[in-house]
């Protein structure tokens, strides 16, 4: 997995006021928690920190006021809903080697079965439990020729070593949804029905 270096600089001003300041400086209001300790408030650099975000369950290796340094993985983050900028982060404090919980994103691959049919994503990412260091950037899973009905459980998706699911196993990730038959708008049933009846008189 990506390992992303970032400095971060330690805040002591909070509330709207104050995060509107960081923001306008191109910095992002981070909140770090985890281990049982006091959570740390942050700022880091917003574009370093959006490209950073780009990888999912990107580890990140925080260089804290130039003195201490930690590593984190993103657990919330907060975009402005119209220009998708970066409001806030919460980052989870990690430890090499400790597993950790996470949402994977599962990629699928070949094509279905001819016939028109679609490929529901039931679950876009895969709960599973990893070490920190770790985490899969994405799972695989070949739909290549599969046909209506046809469904992907969660065991049917390979795991790196090390990798365990934290779902069901049998939890349903994709299905084949048979395509369904265009109907004909009501209006124009109705036309034709009324042409048939002027045929007949």
């Amino acid at each position: 997995m990506s390992e992303v270096k970032l400095a971060a600089v330690s805040r002591t001003e909070f509330g709207k006021g104050a995060a509107r300041r960081i923001r306008r400086d191109n910095n992002v209001p981070v909140v770090l928690y985890g281990h049982g300790t006091q959570p740390q408030h942050l700022t880091l650099p917003g574009h370093e920190l959006l490209l950073a975000l780009r990888t999912p369950n990107v580890l990140i290796s925080l260089d804290i006021d130039g003195k201490t340094s930690e590593l984190a993985i993103p657990k919330s983050v907060q975009r402005d809903p119209l220009k998708g900028f970066l409001e806030h982060v919460d980052l989870l404090l990690v430890k090499r080697g400790e597993k950790v919980n996470v949402e994977v994103p599962v990629h699928a691959e070949g094509e279905l079965a001819p016939g028109g049919n679609l490929l529901e994503h039931v679950l876009n990412a895969l709960p599973v439990e990893a070490e920190a260091t770790h985490i899969p950037e994405s799972l695989s899973v070949s739909v290549e020729g599969l046909e209506a009905g046809a469904s992907i459980h969660a065991k049917d998706i390979a795991l790196p070593k090390g990798v365990t699911l934290a779902v069901d196993e049998d939890a349903v990730v994709l299905q084949v949804l048979a395509a369904q038959a265009e109907e004909a708008p009501e209006g124009e049933e109705a036309a034709e029905g009324e042409a048939e009846e002027v045929a007949e008189a």
